[in-house]
């Protein structure tokens, strides 16, 4: 018996950054897109373009960079390893505005000897961005390679640490 064909759904968004491309499935937001990444694919003949299945995702990325949003609350359905989801897991819970190295990382999930396996699933990351790789840096404090390239990492910390650096209740105290 054939395994049933699974809609894959996807729609393309303008950001700050450049176009990105969102892709679905039923299950939620798998992929994120660069228009120019380190390692370009093609765009399968039977995935459906469609703007609806990926709306929320469109409007929490339009208001992460809009400074309005430092976590999304999406259905996420990357495909990877357990190895690989494990990282990503991680990854996931490195607080806005902060960095953490890969070394750092390979500790919390409990493969401390595996920095370098680290990097290799952070840099397969389906959801940057949304699962944010681009705040892995290397041991040194310096950046290092990024799918969307380096001033796209560098453009997404900055704006990170800009707003993560505004005191929300000093902004929000002139309104009263």
């Amino acid at each position: 018996m054939s395994k049933p064909i699974e809609t894959i759904y996807h729609d393309d968004m303008e950001s700050p950054i450049g176009v990105l491309r969102l892709v679905a499935d039923k299950h939620g937001l798998r992929e994120v897109r660069f228009a120019e990444p380190r390692h370009p694919r093609s765009t399968p003949a039977d995935w459906i373009r469609a703007s609806e299945p990926l709306a929320l995702a469109r409007v929490q990325l339009e208001q992460y960079f809009a400074g309005e949003r430092v976590a999304f609350d999406l259905p996420l359905h990357p495909l990877g390893t357990p190895f690989q989801l494990s990282v990503w897991r991680e990854l996931a819970r490195i607080p806005y505005g902060a960095t953490a190295s890969y070394g750092e990382i390979a500790k919390r999930i409990d493969h401390p000897a595996a920095v370098r396996a680290v990097g290799s699933a952070n840099g397969r990351n389906p959801l940057p961005i949304v699962v944010p790789c681009h705040r892995v840096i290397g041991s040194n404090g310096k950046l290092t390679g990024f799918g969307g390239g380096l001033p796209t990492k560098q453009f997404l910390l900055a704006l990170e640490q800009r707003i993560a650096g505004q005191d929300l209740f000093a902004a929000n105290a002139s309104v009263n």
